[in-house]
């Protein structure tokens, strides 16, 4: 229960950060560079953005340390759902009834495959180094693989693989940010810089950071952020079983259909990000 209370207040964090800094910075247009950055300084949504940011890495950090990767990650899809609502209750946008529609659509598929699939770990797990250089090795291949492709072909093309490669090293940040509260609960913040997680978390951090930011470069967004969001769950659930021992139902009908609920999340998704606003415009009407 701590784990998914602390996964949606991540969520919520998340959307709230998102909001508030894009109110900043679109509060005064045709600024030159130095001016906006004087600008967002002295706005006390800017730095609420930032709290919010820093708000996430926290409870994200507190959802791992309590609950597995597999029940964690999923729940983060939630932001999107969370930042509509917050795009019509502060925003006033006007939203789409189709918005609205695939928005509990998703909420209903997600809720169902946390149930059925019924993710959990053994109560310890510990990694050996053979697995975390096996299996975040594979990831950051992977990534690397899709990087080196998405370098040609369209825009869509280039930003769903960056998208997806962006998404898998979040997954691996994912883990490397477990591993670094277990070492916080296990020798202190002390002991947390003569222990390998945190470098390795510090090295993922940038390159998703990176990557993230290529994504957005190469194509449009409403390709890359369904592919942002499908992929990041599912790629932790693999790094879930994979590090931690983590196990999913595997029973009929059980199983089947907890699939069948991932896909009309992921079709969820997909049509929210179409639906939903472009801008984040007040005055936007897309009714």
């Amino acid at each position: 229960m701590l784990s998914v209370l602390f996964a949606l207040a991540t969520a919520a964090a998340n959307a709230l950060a998102v909001t508030a800094q894009h109110i900043a910075s679109t509060s005064r247009r045709g600024l030159s560079f130095w001016h906006l950055v004087a600008h967002l300084v002295r706005h006390p949504l800017w730095w609420l953005g930032w709290g919010g940011m820093a708000a996430s890495l926290v409870g994200q950090a507190l959802a791992l340390h309590f609950g597995p990767l597999s029940l964690v990650q999923p729940l983060l899809v939630s932001e999107l759902v969370i930042a509509l609502i917050l795009r019509r209750t502060w925003l006033r946008q006007s939203i789409r009834p189709s918005a609205w529609a695939s928005a509990l659509l998703t909420v209903f598929a997600l809720t169902s495959f946390l149930v059925l699939a019924a993710p959990h770990a053994p109560a310890i797990a510990t990694p050996s180094a053979l697995r975390w250089i096996t299996a975040s090795g594979a990831g950051t291949l992977a990534a690397v693989t899709l990087g080196i492709i998405g370098r040609r072909g369209s825009p869509r093309r280039r930003a769903a693989l960056f998208a997806s490669a962006t998404a898998i090293v979040w997954a691996i940040e994912a883990a490397f940010i477990k591993a670094t509260t277990d070492v916080i609960a296990a020798s202190g913040y002390r002991g947390l810089f003569v222990h390998w997680p945190i470098y390795a978390l510090i090295i993922m951090g940038i390159a998703g950071l990176f990557s993230e930011q290529t994504t957005l470069h190469v194509g449009p967004l409403q390709v890359s952020q369904p592919l942002l969001v499908i992929v990041d769950p599912l790629a932790s659930v693999i790094a879930g079983v994979w590090l931690y021992h983590e196990r999913l139902a595997t029973s009929v009908p059980r199983a089947p259909l907890a699939a069948v609920a991932f896909v009309l999340m992921a079709i969820g998704v997909i049509i929210l990000s179409r639906t939903a606003p472009a801008t984040m415009e007040p005055s936007e009407r897309r009714d």
